[in-house]
């Protein structure tokens, strides 16, 4: 069980650092005004981040993810593995619902962390609002906004958050065990690393487009009234102004530069995680090895 809850530190860790320029230009693509936006597209973004915020300004935010990433890929991951434990058989189904009950839990975690994310990430956007600074980093962001708005406003977003999280969770672990399986990955397979990294980077990919739609939404939910302006009264609410005003390519808004860091966000994380506990328990078996016979006891990557 300690072990899930490491591999998950680790691989968090290294997914954060492959993705988060990704995810800031998602969320200011997501969030933009349709009368005035400020990027055309993807790379049009990122090539504004860069000049005028320079390259840490695709890093905007990223104390909160990595705050964060040691509880919540501990979470995700150890809640998973016990979870299927608890279930008994490694079966597509139970990996669906392992998966989706470390997504919903994690959620506690997870909303706060991406509150402040987004709020760092917007802070300053535009060429007029640079010298604006309203947070000195994702702590002083979260401190301010519960000064301000108490509890409620630190969860701002979570019902969409668990909406999210729970069933992309599930496809998320799904995805991978069907392809690490098909793909054949053992650990004598020289090829193992390759193809580790293709079927997290696909998980990755499948997670995001099952509940895309929802991202949208929630970025919406806790960004609004970063200038002052409350535009949203809800969920429902955000979701008819939101196609009334913009169609339904509103929810689709953000997806390129999502799906560019799902694929090595989710390689790196996967690969790291499996590669972890792999070698760890190589060591473990080694050591057990030495003292003396024992029973082996069934596990999976």
């Amino acid at each position: 069980m300690a072990l899930d809850f490491l591999a998950g530190c680790v691989g968090g860790a290294a997914g954060v650092l492959v993705g988060h320029p990704f995810d800031t230009v998602k969320v200011r693509l997501q969030v933009q005004s349709v009368e005035k936006p400020l990027y055309r597209g993807t790379y049009h973004c990122f090539q504004s981040i860069i000049k005028h915020e320079s390259a840490f300004g695709l890093y905007k935010g990223i104390g909160s993810p990595m705050m964060g990433l040691t509880f919540i890929n501990a979470l995700v991951f150890g809640v998973q593995g016990n979870t299927i434990r608890a279930l008994g058989k490694d079966t597509p189904l139970n990996q669906f619902l392992a998966g989706s009950a470390a997504g919903a839990i994690q959620c506690v975690i997870c909303c706060p962390m991406e509150l402040a994310k987004t709020r760092m990430q917007l802070q300053g956007t535009g060429e007029d609002n640079l010298k604006s600074k309203n947070y000195k980093n994702s702590l002083d962001c979260l401190v301010k906004i519960y000064q301000k708005e108490g509890l409620r406003g630190i969860n701002r977003g979570m019902v969409s958050t668990f909406l999210r999280e729970t069933p992309s969770f599930g496809f998320y672990f799904l995805t991978y065990d069907s392809l690490t399986r098909y793909l054949g990955c053992e650990v004598e397979d020289s090829y193992i690393i390759p193809k580790l990294l293709l079927a997290g980077g696909m998980s990755g990919i499948v997670s995001w487009l099952s509940t895309y739609p929802v991202d949208v939404i929630k970025s919406r939910l806790q960004a609004d009234g970063v200038r002052g302006v409350v535009q949203y009264n809800g969920i429902l609410d955000c979701v008819r102004k939101s196609y009334r005003e913009e169609g339904w390519r509103v929810f689709t808004r953000g997806l390129t530069s999502t799906l560019l860091r799902a694929f090595p966000v989710n390689a790196a994380t996967f690969a790291t995680v499996t590669v972890f506990l792999m070698y760890m328990r190589s060591e473990e078996n080694l050591r057990e090895c030495e003292a003396g016979p024992a029973i082996q006891q069934p596990s999976s990557l």
